[in-house]
């Protein structure tokens, strides 16, 4: 059994934590902040599946491969990486992975940032789903709902028995309003009957079970305009490396845009849902995070927290140096990181999509102001108009494009480690305190060939100091 791993998104449902470079399923939140979503979802599914398949956006690869190989137990060498330059919802995604897989081969589709506790209850719902799955259905997982949300989608279902073990899917239902979904619950509340085990209703937890044939004769079926667009996308797709496909932006364009449920599972005769006893959360807003952050009722309490008056708030700073003094707050939450400050009462804080549709400066919504890099990382200390200024970290062993700018010069000051520096034709080693100047339009690359990580102080100066100001003539990552 492969393991697929849908793991997108835009990062707007948690901003400022997430952003579209650092969606919520890379953020370390968990096991004091040790671990994100994406990796407790390897952690889990390792014991289950031997293969993974990792559909991600281009530009958060190797954020997720610094990630995996931070868990020393998990073999990359069973890996594959499909990477997308944009994304077109989860049917096209699954798409690549069941035409790169044998059509016996059953593929467990989950996301990567949702939570799920009870490993044992977890394990009995895939070993039914995967009976289901050897005999040709589309399997989806149902969770039982604990309340009226009307922030997930529903599956309705009728019993095949009154033990509601295996369930067929009668109707998939949008998020509804809440007085619908108070009604879901009520239903299933009704005493057992031959009219309530009909209308049993589950939560739609994004995760599905079906052996890759089967998946796509029936979007071929179905979507056959999905299913064509990504036949051509894979043929056309660049073998980076022997476990590394990356579509084109050409094809990956053509390709319509759309969810597995609408582009197949509503319209399949071939679905079943397995009612699922593990505990489950999609953490889609800080709501839903607090509640699993809570030490079961505690209020939360950072160490940099100085509260006076005030009750049931959450506060959160990136920076674990920075103090939050509050008054007289109730209910509130403060999240706090350095480039941008959310204030939000409890129970709103789904409206936080609605903040980031209104914000002015894109940056905000795609970067924090520290920045992974497939060499390291790179923090903005200072962004003037005129000038910039970073903290760069470079890993033992990496090292950055050889590259030209057209529109600043850079001084790189080294106060760690040594580091590797071409500039022209001249290469030497700087050491710490030490420093090398970079004119415009020079050519030059930065390495470290050591055991220690190389870190400088870079000073930008020009008319325009932003990202896209890069011209890569080499790069080993392959990067555009």
């Amino acid at each position: 059994m492969t393991n697929i791993i849908l793991c997108g998104g835009n990062g707007t449902r948690l901003w400022p934590l997430s952003r579209k470079l650092m969606p919520k399923q890379f953020l370390k939140l968990f096991d004091n902040k040790t671990k994100s979503l994406f990796q407790k979802t390897i952690d889990r599914n390792s014991a289950i599946c031997d293969k993974f398949m990792i559909i991600t956006n281009e530009n958060q690869y190797f954020l997720a491969l610094d990630q995996i190989e931070e868990n020393s137990t998990f073999n990359i060498q069973n890996s594959k990486f499909i990477l997308e330059p944009i994304g077109r919802n989860t049917a096209p995604a699954v798409a690549f992975a069941a035409f790169e897989s044998d059509e016996d081969e059953i593929l467990f589709v989950t996301p990567s940032d949702h939570l799920i506790k009870n490993k044992k209850n977890y394990k009995e719902a895939i070993q039914k789903a995967k009976k289901l799955a050897e005999d040709g259905y589309l399997v989806t997982f149902g969770i039982e709902p604990t309340e009226p949300n009307t922030g997930y989608g529903y599956i309705q279902a009728k019993a095949e028995n009154d033990k509601l073990e295996i369930m067929n899917v009668e109707l998939f239902h949008e998020k509804p309003d809440i007085k619908t979904a108070e009604q879901y619950l009520k239903q299933n509340n009704q005493p057992p009957s031959p009219t309530t085990i009909t209308n049993h209703y589950f939560w739609n937890s994004g995760m599905f079970m079906f052996k890759a044939g089967v998946y796509l004769e029936e979007l071929q079926k179905y979507s056959p305009e999905i299913f064509d667009a990504c036949k051509i996308a894979l043929t056309n797709a660049q073998q980076i490396t022997n476990n590394q496909l990356r579509i084109t932006q050409k094809d990956m364009s053509n390709i319509p845009e759309d969810s597995i449920d609408y582009a197949v599972m509503e319209k399949s005769d071939k679905i079943k849902v397995v009612p699922s006893g593990f505990e489950w959360n999609d953490v889609g807003n800080f709501d839903s995070l607090i509640e699993e952050l809570r030490d079961k009722g505690q209020e939360i309490r950072d160490a940099g927290e100085i509260e006076i008056d005030g009750k049931n708030n959450f506060y959160y700073a990136d920076n674990d140096k920075k103090v939050i003094a509050a008054i007289g707050l109730e209910d509130f939450v403060v999240i706090d990181t350095k480039d941008a400050l959310l204030i939000a009462k409890k129970g709103q804080t789904q409206k936080v999509k609605d903040i980031v549709n209104q914000l002015k400066q894109p940056s905000l919504l795609t970067t924090h102001s520290t920045v992974h890099r497939p060499w390291g990382v790179f923090e903005t200390l200072i962004d003037e108009n005129g000038y910039k200024i970073k903290r760069i970290v470079v890993k033992p062993g990496k090292r950055l494009s050889l590259q030209k700018h057209f529109h600043r010069n850079e001084h790189w000051i080294v106060v760690s480690g040594t580091a590797t520096v071409t500039v022209g034709k001249e290469t030497k080693l700087i050491r710490p305190n030490e420093s090398t100047y970079i004119k415009m339009g020079e050519v030059h690359r930065l390495a470290n060939e050591g055991k220690i990580p190389v870190i400088l102080i870079e000073a930008q100066v020009g008319e325009y100091t932003q990202e896209d100001d890069i011209v890569r003539i080499e790069d080993d990552y392959e990067r555009n």
